[in-house]
């Protein structure tokens, strides 16, 4: 895993991205791995939680001295920014002990002391919320439980490792490369993991950032991606203003960017980035020109009305994450709970994380892939 990790970095998603599990076939739509392979289907309810600012400003506010606040977390993952308090070096911990720890003989169904089920609920307040792409929050730790206890039967194998990580006091955005094995082949996706911790040094309410057509491209190859055939132009026709390097993300742009989204203001996007270079679902290289960044986000505001809120933003040293959340509707059903992470990074990327599965597949069709995934586990 770690030396996998150390590759050479350029973006999150620059690297290929496919996975999935479920938790078998009786209890299939009730299925969701809060590692990021939730496989819930029910879209009806809006991505909520307990948490709110009173109750995030509760946890420890207090820094870790110097500059190399919990050096321990940072040898586990890529790059670590931000204000680290000792709440969050505590929360990082817990993190990457779940994402490295094997699991052994997976754990029986509603089996919550299961010593890698335990590992994971430790990340978790006793009664947090957690919301998935595609399903309705989860609280407490039965439920939450209930559910990773599925996922790890029928994948044993999975871990992960954190990407870029900013802890910003009570807020932790984890980025991390889920990997796993389906049908005998090696996969992995990136996922952003969104946290607001208490003050007992874990999470309060989480919600998780990913696209879940990653999780059924092996096994269902002609569901058409989203965003199929966009690309820079042939021969950078259309690149940027001068190479001008994008400014950092502002607190004080909130206001705009949430208008811009709710808008389908694409220029608004576009002319901000400079020659910033945008990665995000369904993109296996950069766009680099203001023509390719302009017609991946029309496929998307052509497929998705979206009705987000504002949700954390994060500030690191270089690197600044943006969280928006809320529901979108189009052509495959309306009023899904639907979110989208921004991160803007110091070498000039802009990386989107965002869900394209309701945008291609109804709830019928996401149903027959989950019915697939499951046959196929039992392969």
């Amino acid at each position: 895993m770690k030396a996998a990790a150390a590759a050479a970095r350029q973006t999150p998603r620059t690297r290929p991205a496919r996975a999935g599990v479920v938790r078998g076939r009786s209890r299939l739509l009730a299925a969701a791995v809060a590692t990021g392979l939730s496989l819930a289907v029910a879209v009806t309810a809006a991505p909520t939680g307990s948490a709110t600012a009173a109750t995030a400003a509760t946890a420890a506010t207090a820094v870790l001295p110097g500059g190399n606040g919990c050096a321990e977390v940072r040898d586990e993952v890529e790059r670590l920014e931000g204000r680290i308090t000792p709440n969050g070096c505590a929360f990082l911990k817990r993190q990457i002990a779940f994402g490295e720890a094997p699991t052994g003989t997976p754990p029986a169904p509603g089996d919550l002391t299961h010593p890698r089920v335990r590992a994971y609920l430790d990340i978790f307040d006793g009664d947090a919320t957690l919301w998935e792409a595609g399903g309705a929050p989860q609280r407490g730790h039965s439920v939450i439980g209930d559910s990773i206890t599925g996922s790890l039967c029928l994948a044993p194998e999975l871990r992960y490792r954190g990407t870029d990580v900013v802890a910003d006091g009570a807020v932790v955005m984890f980025g991390q490369r889920n990997e796993i094995t389906v049908k005998g082949r090696q996969v992995s996706y990136p996922q952003i993991a969104r946290n607001v911790l208490g003050d007992d040094r874990r999470t309060i309410q989480a919600r998780r950032y990913y696209d879940r057509h990653e999780l059924f491209e092996p096994i269902a190859p002609e569901l058409r991606p989203l965003f199929e055939g966009i690309a820079d132009p042939a021969g950078g026709g259309g690149a940027g203003r001068g190479g001008r390097a994008p400014e950092r993300f502002r607190a004080d742009e909130v206001g705009a960017r949430l208008a811009a989204w709710n808008g389908g203001d694409v220029a608004a996007f576009t002319g901000r980035t400079g020659n910033a270079r945008l990665m995000g679902p369904g993109l296996t290289e950069p766009l680099v020109t203001d023509a390719g960044k302009a017609a991946y986000l029309k496929r998307f505001f052509e497929r998705a009305d979206v009705e987000l809120k504002a949700g954390q933003v994060a500030f690191g040293t270089s690197t600044t994450y943006v969280e928006w959340h809320g529901k979108v509707s189009g052509p495959k059903g309306a009023d899904i709970p639907f979110g989208i992470v921004e991160r803007f990074g110091p070498g000039g990327e802009w990386e989107l994380y965002f869900d394209t599965l309701p945008l291609i597949a109804d709830k019928a069709e996401i149903g027959a892939l989950f019915q697939r995934l499951a046959a196929a586990g039992k392969e």
